[in-house]
């Protein structure tokens, strides 16, 4: 499956889209999603080995307390939490996969930098895939009645989810290696190893991906949600070596239930070294209580192992321009 009115960026003829199964719906490249409601009945009845440890957790993610949107037109990469991103690339504005307000699914641990009414013009309103940290209502309704001109990118079938939650914005729907058609900048829907569902009924019926964005030399490679496999491979192969990396690295305990949708701190800097990329920017942690292991333990972990990374890891303060 795949979008015709968009360009496809995979050069190989054996590419013909999106895999899907007998029923239509989406499937991952390397390796089935198959978990079941009993893997997380199991899950959330089980012991956490770590439930202390968690509890007695205290830190938080650092926010710059003077943080402040540019406005001289010059390129930024700004941290929100999450997976949430601020993104100023050729003049135009990004915003990845944004939660700006509490609701009844997810209360944040870690403060936005800045208070969700000071955003600047959004152009362009990126959503990796249907999960609700990841795809917000509340979230997309206030951006969509700010901003009447952005453009909606996402994948293949999401947007029957969330077109009714916009005021008639452009919504265009990539399959994995599309490319979307805007000007001014290069934005691909790429390959992730994960699922999608809002409600009982709707298993993997719209796609899940990440982003590559580009101009001029400067590229971003944004994960979504992902484990581990093949796909980033395939990834450099398709669109290079990107300059940013911004890796989820959170949500991955207990990691025999996790490790099908969310990469662990040592496997994303696996990932990192085989897209061999520049810079290593850590999300998808500190920001949202999603999982067993506590909330500073992803960070920890990749200073730990600091030496094992082939680029630079980014140290993430909220609010902070992480360009370099």
């Amino acid at each position: 499956m795949h979008n015709p009115m968009l360009k496809t960026m995979h050069p190989s003829p054996n590419w013909k889209g999106n895999p899907v199964d007998r029923d239509g719906k989406f499937s991952n490249l390397y390796h089935d999603f198959d978990s079941s409601f009993g893997d997380l009945w199991k899950w959330q009845t089980s012991k956490n080995p770590q439930k202390e440890e968690k509890k007695a957790e205290t830190r938080t993610l650092d926010i710059n307390p003077k943080a402040v949107i540019p406005n001289d037109g010059s390129d930024f990469l700004i941290w929100l939490g999450h997976a949430s991103f601020l993104i100023q690339m050729n003049g135009k504005v990004i915003l990845t996969d944004p939660i700006l307000f509490d609701n009844f699914f997810l209360k944040r641990d870690s403060s936005l930098p800045f208070p969700a009414e000071s955003l600047p013009s959004i152009d362009y309103l990126l959503i990796s895939h249907n999960h609700r940290d990841h795809c917000d209502k509340k979230s997309i309704q206030f951006l969509s009645e700010r901003n009447p001109d952005m453009k909606i990118l996402t994948g293949l079938k999401l947007g029957e989810v969330i077109k009714d939650w916009t005021q008639g914005q452009e919504i265009q729907q990539a399959g994995w290696y599309q490319q979307y058609d805007i000007k001014d900048l290069a934005v691909t829907y790429l390959p992730s190893r994960h699922w999608s569902r809002r409600w009982l009924w709707d298993l993997n019926e719209s796609l899940w991906g990440g982003f590559h964005i580009a101009h001029a030399e400067k590229t971003i490679y944004f994960m979504g949600d992902s484990g581990f496999g093949e796909h980033f491979e395939d990834i450099r192969q398709v669109m290079g070596t990107p300059e940013y990396c911004l890796m989820g690295v959170g949500a991955y305990k207990p990691e025999w239930f996790m490790s099908q949708a969310h990469i662990s701190p040592q496997d994303a800097i696996k990932a990192f070294n085989i897209l061999e990329g520049e810079h290593f920017i850590p999300m998808h942690y500190g920001t949202f209580d999603l999982s067993d292991e506590p909330r500073m333990e992803p960070w920890d972990i990749l200073k730990s192992h600091e030496h094992e990374i082939t680029g630079h890891l980014v140290t993430p303060v909220l609010g902070n321009n992480l360009f370099q």
